[in-house]
């Protein structure tokens, strides 16, 4: 419940006034200003200052908690040290609100016009989590806004005015969709925008530091901006400066209008900062590995990442779900439609990864295997529908991997792809290879364009969208899948576009690249286990499949394979050898401070998953991934 304990002196003049009581009734509201001084960033220490009208009384400041794209209470309010607040150089007492955490409550003295807030935010080193994970190293930082401000309880962030003042580390470079503001000595002044503008603007800074213009499109700029650790992880390799020029053409075939008036990739090399993509409005926050652009696994792995985060300046920033723009970052978000705004942009981004080239039909085709074999051991399924996954994402973006194939993690992303590519193929066949999600792109998320805005949509709008392309009962097409519960995942789409999954002993190259980046062995599809490759932990066991039932779970370390020391090649090794093998196989493993035996009468070998043309069907998959743009300037195939 939030605010519950707002005093009864405040609700007095919000219900008189109307307006927050940082404002003068009837006035525009003055800027809010805003310091950050970025200099201790390598350290993992940020300041900030902020300089905030108001009106002599009580007064509530709120500290960012809903924040957009992570689609929970993910402000990491626990990172916010040394607050203080002042009026005219004299302190004022604060109170944290003992139900909401991240209010403070506070007595503006008469006179005052103003009130200063100074805090620091605590830049984690851990690397997990999203933009509460660790976001800065000795070169470089990727600064997010909502970590260094509060704001007046009872504003809407459109509404409330920043202007924002930044310091640089010395030497340091860096980009923002805000644009270059004015610099002077490692300082730069950004012109006054609304408070959802300045937290859907997160500033990339470092030591190593370069630009790649990727040329203008339907009026809009667009650059790929990357801080690195090191200068010589910031050459791009060519497969990507084709596909970053590639993805752009081919956003602009697929939605025929562009919603912003310029786009930045804000792109992190670094292996001291958290791992993920957030997606805004005029950019994106892409944090890889460091070695992305010099190794091939990384740099198969991560192709995906730029396509997905900018397909949400469409789906997901201009086409919002009604319960993901409550209004306030304060107010719950509900996460129904999140099988649109994640899954819809799931599937969009893999096939916009191989229409611009960063990957081969092949790779594609291996990707969406391993999905489609993922899913379709994901025991969970029969107890908890995929729109569940959706309703509670903000508790399901915080589990671990053990026992995600029961619990199930946030599936509305991959599950969903399939049911999009399900859709896609249905529209297809019922016109005949006249239209496709293409068309419902266009109409859904196309014209008009320009800057940036927010046109919310509730399930039923998805549904008339869909029947407009094609006449269907979409809205029993997409309630079946999602509220139906059973162990097979939604593979309908696979097969009529031509494939099937089928299973071999040969590992694909994008499997492997997991496998490395992750530092785990993947026998999901054979004994059913994902071990850690150093020590034999058992990261999740599948429900149904051999090493389950034996009895062997998630927290046990497996420490011996037929009688010999665990390793990765001596676990993989005695996989194979069941094939031609009649004696069970034999794992010793460590629960606790406990050693016991099981023995798995399996005889099925390696098993990994691949796509496999159906006789006598056409290839509808390599025509949904085939480019649809003109090919950029200076492309090779």
């Amino acid at each position: 419940m939030i605010d519950r304990f707002r005093s009864a002196a405040m609700a007095a003049v919000i219900a008189a006034s109307a307006v927050p009581a940082f404002a003068s009734p009837g006035a525009a509201p003055q800027p809010i200003s805003i310091f950050v001084d970025a200099s201790e960033a390598p350290r993992k220490i940020f300041h900030a200052k902020l300089t905030i009208p108001v009106a002599p009384g009580p007064v509530t400041l709120l500290y960012p908690k809903w924040l957009p794209g992570e689609h929970g209470p993910t402000g990491p309010i626990a990172d916010l040290a040394g607050v203080r607040v002042s009026a005219s150089g004299k302190e004022i007492a604060w109170r944290r609100d003992s139900v909401n955490m991240y209010a403070f409550h506070l007595d503006v003295p008469p006179g005052a016009a103003t009130i200063d807030v100074a805090l620091d935010f605590l830049s984690p080193a851990a690397t997990s989590g999203f933009s509460s994970g660790a976001s800065a190293s000795s070169q470089l930082a990727l600064l997010s806004w909502n970590q260094l401000l509060v704001y007046p309880e009872g504003a809407k962030g459109d509404d409330i005015p920043y202007a924002a003042t930044l310091r640089l580390p010395s030497g340091w470079k860096f980009a923002t969709a805000l644009g270059a503001g004015k610099e002077s000595a490692g300082t730069i002044v950004f012109g006054a925008v609304p408070l959802t503008t300045l937290i859907d603007s997160p500033v990339l800074m470092g030591a190593h530091f370069r630009v790649y213009p990727l040329g203008d499109d339907m009026g809009a700029a667009h650059e790929l901006d990357v801080a690195a650790e090191d200068e010589a992880d910031l050459e791009m390799p060519a497969i990507w400066k084709t596909g970053t020029k590639g993805l752009v053409a081919e956003t602009g075939a697929l939605f025929g209008a562009r919603h912003y008036r310029h786009y930045n990739f804000l792109l992190t090399l670094s292996d001291q900062v958290a791992h993920f993509g957030l997606e805004h409005h005029e950019s994106s926050d892409d944090r890889v590995h460091e070695r992305t652009f010099l190794d091939d696994e990384p740099r198969l792995i991560h192709t995906g990442l730029l396509p997905h985060e900018m397909v949400h300046s469409w789906n997901g920033k201009y086409r919002r779900p009604a319960g993901l723009k409550p209004g306030t970052l304060d107010q719950p978000m509900e996460g129904d439609l999140l099988w649109v705004y994640e899954g819809l942009t799931q599937y969009l981004g893999h096939i916009l990864t191989a229409r611009s080239g960063f990957l081969t039909p092949e790779q594609y085709r291996d990707s969406l295997a391993i999905v489609a074999a993922n899913l379709d051991h994901r025991a969970g399924r029969q107890w908890r529908p995929l729109e569940d996954t959706a309703v509670a994402a903000q508790i399901l973006y915080g589990t671990n991997g053990a026992w995600t194939t029961w619990r199930r993690g946030v599936d509305f992303y991959d599950e969903s792809d399939l049911v999009w590519l399900e859709a896609d193929t249905m529209i297809r066949e019922r016109t005949k290879g006249a239209k496709s999600m293409d068309d419902f792109c266009r109409r859904f998320h196309g014209a008009p364009g320009g800057a940036p805005a927010v046109k919310p949509y509730g399930f039923d709008d998805v549904v008339a969208t869909l029947n407009d392309v094609t006449p269907y009962d979409w809205k029993g097409f997409l309630r079946s899948r999602l509220d139906a519960t059973g162990p097979r995942a939604p593979l309908g789409g696979v097969e009529a576009a031509g494939w099937r999954v089928v299973y071999t002993d040969v590992i694909s190259e994008g499997l492997t690249a997991v496998e490395k980046l992750e530092e785990i062995v993947a026998l999901d599809d054979s004994l059913g286990l994902t071990l850690k490759k150093d020590d034999g932990s058992v990261v999740d066991a599948v429900p149904g499949l051999p090493a389950y039932a034996a009895g062997i779970g998630p927290g046990m370390k497996i420490v011996a394979v037929n009688g010999r020391k665990f390793s990765k090649d001596v676990m993989k090794e005695a996989v194979a050898a069941t094939k031609a093998s009649t004696l069970p196989l034999s794992l010793l493993v460590e629960n606790g401070e406990y050693f016991v035996t099981f023995s798995m009468d399996y005889h099925g070998g390696l098993r990994y998953p691949h796509l496999e043309a159906i006789p006598g069907k056409p290839d509808v998959l390599g025509d949904i991934i085939r480019p649809h743009a003109a090919p950029p300037a200076g492309a090779t195939k």
